[in-house]
């Protein structure tokens, strides 16, 4: 009797403790959310993968949504809108 309940105890403490990281994971995931809008398009950008770039083609307060396609096929381009709080512009890197 006594030794079911401290596997069961023991269960819920894991239980606990798993629930507790996913909590703190899904707050540290959170600003990753943010679309980060690139100055040019990439060169390689896989099939579905999908890029946002800053474009004079675009409207004011739109952004290039440029979707990776396979090889054959012409990538697919859109103009879109952007939440102020879901964009943050890249810096490229030398």
């Amino acid at each position: 009797m006594i030794l079911t309940f401290a596997k069961w105890a023991l269960r819920q403490d894991a239980n606990v403790r798993i629930g507790s990281l996913a909590l703190i994971l899904s707050a540290i995931a959170s600003p990753c959310l943010a679309q980060t809008i690139l100055k040019s398009e990439p060169l390689l950008l896989a099939p579905s993968e999908v890029a946002f770039v800053q474009s004079p083609t675009c409207p004011a307060g739109q952004v290039l949504k440029v979707t990776g396609a396979i090889r054959g096929l012409h990538r697919r381009k859109v103009c879109v809108a952007l939440a102020a709080e879901q964009a943050s512009l890249d810096f490229p890197t030398p």
